[in-house]
């Protein structure tokens, strides 16, 4: 099939790489979003997407909208008999889905219908899932409600961050879209309808939902700073600024720290919670680079009684 790859982190590059590699199919052009500032320069950088696509001499498009009458107009000229998509980043428009003969088929990082929305990988984390998965499916004006085509399963490892987790996925799920490709075009693979019960949605995690609630029994706490990392990032607040908690780990064996209280000691920083502690690894303090915790408390000189969370920075 000639094929139109819509995708735009670099946890689509796996899925474009698998494609560009496929004898049966010919990835005819890109669809990505527009250059976006990145940096401290704030200059305008080309999505991974879209570098991998120019490496592979690849015709790549940027609408800013996909209803955009140019984009539609050109991809019609292209003619995909489908277009395949992995984290492309905005919605499609009906006269965009009506284009391909085999439709927009979207490679989503969950069993569906669990976890719709954009932040699949989070929400599982979160939530204490011990398997997830990818599914293929349809896309059709409705937010990940598409029929499926096919689906794996990973299992969730228990110091898993969202950025580890989404990893194995994007390259398990590159061989998984790839096989659906093959199963549209030779007539083997038909879409099944989702199914109505086990519906949860998964939208994006903002940075208020990755405040620390110190309070919380330690295996949210660890779910929370697992889950959103690398973005946005757990934190709390100490002396009135934000602390970026980067790293944790249970400590079941410390329960004598009340929720937030810093227990610190040479080459260690333990903080309450609602249960029992959670060790303190890696931080970044507000306007610094990352460090290990134990350097991070030797260099603020922790007073007796002082705790995080305590307070809100302006």
């Amino acid at each position: 099939m000639r094929l139109v790859f819509a995708g735009t982190p670099e946890v689509a590059v796996p899925a474009l790489d698998a494609l560009i590699a496929s004898e049966r199919h010919e990835v005819v052009a890109v669809v990505t979003r527009p250059d976006a500032p990145a940096g401290r320069g704030r200059r305008l950088v080309a999505s991974p997407v879209a570098e991998r696509a120019e490496e592979a001499g690849i015709e790549v498009l940027k609408p800013a909208r996909p209803r955009d009458e140019d984009f539609l107009a050109r991809l019609r000229e292209i003619g995909p008999d489908c277009c395949p998509v992995v984290a492309y980043g905005a919605l499609l428009p009906k006269p965009a889905l009506e284009i391909p003969a085999h439709g927009w088929v979207n490679l989503h990082f969950s069993l569906l219908p669990a976890w719709r929305g954009a932040a699949p990988v989070q929400h599982a984390i979160l939530a204490g899932d011990e398997v997830t998965g990818a599914s293929t499916f349809l896309i059709e004006e409705g937010l990940d409600s598409g029929p499926v085509f096919g689906v794996l399963t990973e299992q969730v490892r228990p110091t898993d961050t969202s950025g580890d987790l989404l990893t194995r996925l994007a390259f398990a799920g590159a061989g998984l879209l790839s096989a659906t490709m093959d199963g549209i075009e030779d007539g083997s693979l038909k879409a099944v309808p989702q199914p109505a019960d086990g519906i949860s949605l998964a939208p994006k995690i903002n940075v208020a939902d990755a405040r620390i609630d110190w309070a919380a029994p330690a295996l949210r706490v660890d779910r929370v700073v697992r889950g959103c990392s690398p973005a946005p990032g757990a934190w709390t607040t100490f002396r009135g600024e934000r602390l970026k908690v980067m790293a944790a780990a249970l400590a079941p064996d410390r329960a004598d720290l009340a929720p937030g209280a810093i227990g610190a000691a040479k080459n260690s920083v333990h903080i309450g919670t609602g249960s029992h502690a959670v060790e303190l690894l890696w931080v970044q303090p507000q306007g610094k680079k990352p460090m290990q915790a134990a350097d991070w408390a030797r260099g603020v000189r922790i007073a007796a009684g002082e705790q995080l969370g305590a307070d809100q920075p302006a």
